[in-house]
């Protein structure tokens, strides 16, 4: 997904690239997909490395499920970027909620000729399991949450990155630094009224 960024990253820290539940290279789950228990998994996969706390970037699925690991697992996570993510499932444009509502058992199908299937068929461990990948991420698509409480409590660096086409409007992204309380009036001269966090609004 990230595709040549990956290698600029890399060019100044170590980079560990990850297919999360079902996806890529994992195996395919019978679990439910839920962004709580895939936090849980980065979690694991950072102490099983053996880091102490490491830097998570996520992009939309993937940044809820970066945002979870940094609520449910603070101690673990060094600073959190999070590119197209929203804290409530109303974060995303209204047509974004109803093409996810109206994602059912034949998106499979429907998705045989995408470039993502055709990436998965390159590395996927077992590639007759793309029906369960694509079942799990439409289910859980599908699912209401609200995790606005939770955002103020982040006490590392978060930096939030949108377009001004995404699939979220720009007011969600202030919206989102205004709750890790950017945004709220002049920093000072001597920067005091800073917050440790940053809004990336990119153009097209």
């Amino acid at each position: 997904m990230f595709g040549p960024n990956v290698e600029l990253l890399a060019a100044g820290r170590q980079v560990i690239g990850l297919d999360l539940q079902s996806h890529g290279r994992s195996p395919a789950s019978d679990r439910p997909m839920r962004f709580e228990t895939m936090g849980d998994d980065i979690a694991s996969l950072i102490a099983t490395l053996g880091f102490e706390r490491a830097a998570i970037m996520g992009f939309s699925l993937g940044g809820g499920v970066a945002l979870r690991t940094a609520v449910q697992h603070p101690d673990g996570v060094e600073r959190l970027v999070l590119v197209s993510t929203v804290f409530k499932r109303q974060g995303w444009y209204p047509e974004m909620t109803a093409g996810m509502d109206a994602m059912g058992p034949d998106t499979a199908d429907q998705l045989m000729q995408s470039p993502r299937h055709e990436a998965y068929w390159q590395v996927a461990p077992r590639v007759e399991d793309w029906p369960v990948l694509v079942r799990q991420v439409t289910e859980l698509m599908k699912l209401d949450y609200d995790w606005s409480a939770k955002i103020p409590g982040l006490s590392m660096p978060v930096m939030l990155v949108a377009g001004d086409a995404d699939g979220l409007p720009p007011s969600h992204a202030i919206e989102f630094f205004g709750l890790l309380g950017g945004g709220t009036g002049d920093a000072g001269w001597d920067r005091s009224g800073m917050t440790p966090h940053r809004p990336f609004l990119e153009g097209a």
